[in-house]
């Protein structure tokens, strides 16, 4: 049997580079391993349309049946790899089947931090696949009492969703503020005042002393001696990088699978991309970062494809995200936490953006906030003005009447 092309993990990631392994003109096998039984599908509405949406939600695929027999894609689903047989060039299944490859690609993602206090909590739960949405779903219900343990992007976003169906909702974050992480103060502040005038409570700087479970709800109980009663509570404390596979393969990890810049670990032919690998972003001077965010596994996937045909093309790309919650629309360009001076230019109707430098005077990031879409014109201008190490002038940045895209002419 001839060695080809094989995917561990069926995920944004793993599919798309997939797909981009034929895009690229690759007519060799092409073996795509998951877990789960569904077909690959987006995550990122998992925490909002699904959980809101009218009709009863199905995964949003990211291909049908029919286009993975077109274009040749074996879809292993439901299976888990046990082992690597780096010298044999082979992979594992837990059922014993072996699949021999000439290059591998771990696309194994990221899995969700666990409180150990709720370890035992059959009324804690956390999001990672459709199936976990659609069971939290259904405890979102008009008048249900709900918490969030964690402020960050997935909490919160599931808050909001929560008090669209009607629920009650208490976030608990132990940090000093809600989004610490790759998030201003500025903005933050003013994700939390919508969640506050929609009536969810926030508290800030607050751990969690116990869990106990009762019948029909559990016992939160607070670090300020409070006790909170939820029917539900979902933990979103971040996620952890899937590297056990990796790991046990003897190949580096350290907050993620460590790759080069072409997304290639110590082993030639094994490559790693999306939210389960560490990478150099050149634009940073080759900080070493590792994302959890929907485009970034897009890009890698395809990265990696057209690197495992011996492209050498190294990863080069800015790093963006953005999350939808109610009627706001959040976007961030670049690593924030590069920059040193921030610059403020007002949109109208609400929204802003924060155009964040660097000592020298290199644009390194922006974050943006308004109403819909309001934002994602000027982010997008902000990242290619980041990708060319542009330095504007302050007065320009913070000027709304100077358009964007003249600074990317100068």
């Amino acid at each position: 049997m001839q060695h080809g092309m094989v995917i561990i993990g069926a995920g944004e990631c793993g599919a798309r580079a997939a797909f981009a392994l034929r895009e690229n003109g690759y007519e060799g096998p092409v073996t795509l391993i998951g877990t789960e039984r569904h077909l690959p599908y987006e995550r990122p509405p998992l925490s909002k349309d699904v959980m809101v949406s009218d009709a009863h939600p199905l995964p949003r695929t990211i291909a049908g049946e029919d286009q993975f027999n077109e274009k040749r894609v074996d879809f292993i689903a439901q299976s888990t790899v046990s082992a690597i047989d780096r010298s044999a060039k082979r992979v594992v299944l837990e059922d014993g089947r072996l699949v021999d490859y000439e290059r591998l690609l771990l696309a194994t993602g990221a899995i969700p931090r666990p409180l150990p206090l709720a370890a035992n909590s059959k009324h804690c739960v956390t999001l990672r696949s459709f199936d976990d949405a659609i069971a939290i779903r259904a405890r979102f219900q008009p008048d249900a009492r709900i918490v969030i343990i964690g402020g960050g992007f997935i909490g919160l976003e599931l808050a909001a969703s929560a008090r669209k169906r009607g629920a009650k909702v208490t976030v608990i974050e132990a940090q000093i503020r809600i989004m610490m992480r790759g998030v201003t103060a500025e903005i933050a502040e003013v994700i939390a005042a919508r969640h506050r005038n929609e009536g969810v409570t926030i508290l800030c700087n607050t751990g969690i002393v116990s869990i106990a479970d009762h019948a029909r709800n559990v016992a939160i109980v607070l670090s300020s001696g409070d006790v909170i009663a939820a029917d539900l509570a979902v933990i979103g404390i971040g996620a952890t990088p899937a590297t056990a596979l990796a790991e046990a393969s003897g190949l580096e990890t350290g907050n993620g699978i460590v790759v080069n810049e072409w997304l290639q670990t110590g082993d030639p032919d094994i490559y790693a991309a999306g939210d389960c690998c560490v990478f150099p972003l050149a634009i940073y001077g080759g900080r070493r970062v590792r994302l959890e965010a929907w485009r970034n596994a897009q890009e890698q996937g395809a990265l990696a494809a057209r690197n495992m045909l011996g492209a050498l093309e190294p990863h080069q790309a800015v790093p963006w995200f953005w999350s939808d919650q109610y009627e706001l629309g959040l976007q961030v360009a670049g690593l924030s936490d590069e920059g040193t001076q921030t610059i403020r230019r007002d949109l109208g109707d609400g929204a802003f953006i924060l155009f964040h430098l660097d000592d020298d005077g290199r644009l390194v990031a922006a974050s943006g906030i308004g109403p819909g879409n309001a934002v994602a014109k000027d982010i997008r201008l902000a990242e290619m003005l980041i990708a060319r190490s542009a330095r504007p002038g302050a007065d320009q940045l913070a000027a709304s009447n100077v358009k964007l895209k003249s600074l990317l002419a100068a």
